[in-house]
């Protein structure tokens, strides 16, 4: 039986030490603060007193490329063997400063971009030093863009109250593509750099960023649709009395302002909201209605607009755990919203129309009502099939038109 390679410290295993140690950025950190970490003593195993007597010849193999190992700093002992008698074999191996270890790795250009780096930032934004020194690679991963990325800073310090779409912040060499580009690296940038009171900790992420630091963003839009001709929010030109569709798109506070239309809103009684566009285009007329083109997860457009709170809003959303995580989330801003087509005896008259989700959801759903809840649970645990789905636009249109009737002659 072929005996084990033996598993001894060679030069390859003490570089990919000090690899990981570098991975982990201790070498850049020391670069600008050498706080005791040097010399540093290495992981070496060696051979045991039986391999000694048991594999001497590769032991004395290993030896030999001990021997040869440059830029550690390899101890030596005396062993004494009762077999081999007395032997100077190789006991710890140490890397003694920076520049050894920096000169091992080949890592010299990245020290210097660092050191610079540290330099411009100590001159032009001391206060992101900590974070420099914290995370020294992702500094050094933007060590090119770091420049203009304090150019940005320094003009946000100095604009406090912005107030205008990033296009139109003008900053020489600096075009407003790439701040966009570099939202998610200046977000904890900016935490540090700007006082609290300009920052706006409600909106959080890369797509919340102007918000976040005071810019404008492009408005949120409501697309909705009047199903009743007797509702009109504009009226068309003569020539198109007869052709209007009433696809409408009204931006977020617009929206809400529906409400000084006093005229439109007590005429106006239910409220349809749909994923699908194709059928928010063909959802048929009914009155005292409109129907709005959803956005998923998305409903900060309709918060605002408390005149909704009066009004019965109705759901069509997909018959898929997502589509009851969407539900759930609309009725925690509009408690009074019910659901159309999403219940159990619409999922299995459609059985040739399943489909699977990717990523279901299966976290708790607490808005959902009993009937609600009884499909959803069906669904995230698999009871009539593997993470099942019937999207919306399945269903054949007569099944919607008769669930609308319904909803108009409920007793029949």
């Amino acid at each position: 039986m072929n005996k084990a390679t033996p598993t001894w410290t060679n030069r390859a295993a003490l570089l990919q030490q000090l690899q990981k140690t570098w991975d982990r950025g201790v070498l850049l950190q020391q670069s600008i603060d050498q706080s005791g970490f040097f010399p540093k003593r290495l992981v070496f195993k060696t051979p045991t007193s039986r391999a000694l007597s048991d594999e001497f010849g590769a032991v004395r193999q290993w030896a030999e490329q001990v021997q040869k190992i440059s830029g550690f700093r390899i101890v030596y002992k005396t062993v004494r063997h009762r077999v081999v008698g007395q032997q100077n074999l190789a006991a710890e191996a140490w890397i003694d400063c920076l520049d050894d270890a920096i000169a091992l790795l080949g890592k010299q250009p990245q020290i210097n971009a660092f050191k610079n780096l540290v330099e411009l930032t100590r001159q032009r934004a001391p206060t992101l030093l900590g974070w420099v020194t914290d995370h020294p690679h992702k500094a050094l991963a933007l060590a090119d863009q770091w420049p203009r990325l304090l150019d940005f800073i320094q003009w946000r310090q100095a604009n406090p109250h912005p107030q205008i779409y990033l296009r139109q912040v003008s900053i020489p060499n600096l075009d407003s593509k790439f701040i966009e580009q570099h939202r998610a690296d200046l977000i904890p940038l900016l935490d540090i750099c700007l006082p609290v009171e300009q920052i706006n900790s409600e909106q959080s992420g890369v797509k919340q960023f102007e918000r976040r630091y005071g810019f404008l963003s492009r408005p949120i839009r409501v697309r909705l649709r009047l199903l009743d001709p007797k509702l009109e929010l504009m009226a068309p030109p003569a020539d198109q009395a007869q052709h209007r569709d009433n696809d409408i798109t009204l931006s977020a506070s617009d929206f809400t302002a529906l409400e000084l239309q006093t005229t439109f809103i007590s005429q106006l009684d239910r409220v349809f909201i749909t994923e699908n566009e194709i059928n928010f285009l063909a959802f048929p007329a009914h009155p005292a209605s409109l129907v709005i083109f959803g956005s998923g997860y998305g409903f900060d457009a309709l918060a605002q607009a408390s005149w909704l709170a009066s009004k019965q809003i109705i759901y069509w959303g997909d018959i898929d755990s997502h589509g009851f995580a969407i539900l759930d989330q609309l009725r925690s801003k509009f408690p009074q919203v019910t659901s159309l087509l999403m219940d159990t005896a619409t999922l299995t008259d459609h059985r040739q129309f399943w489909g699977q989700e990717t990523k279901p959801e299966s976290r708790p759903l607490p808005r959902l009502s009993a009937n609600e809840q009884t499909t959803y649970q069906a669904l995230i645990n698999n009871r009539l099939g593997d993470k099942l789905r019937l999207e919306q636009e399945r269903l054949p249109f007569a099944y919607l038109t008769d669930a609308l009737q319904q909803l108009n002659n409920p007793d029949k």
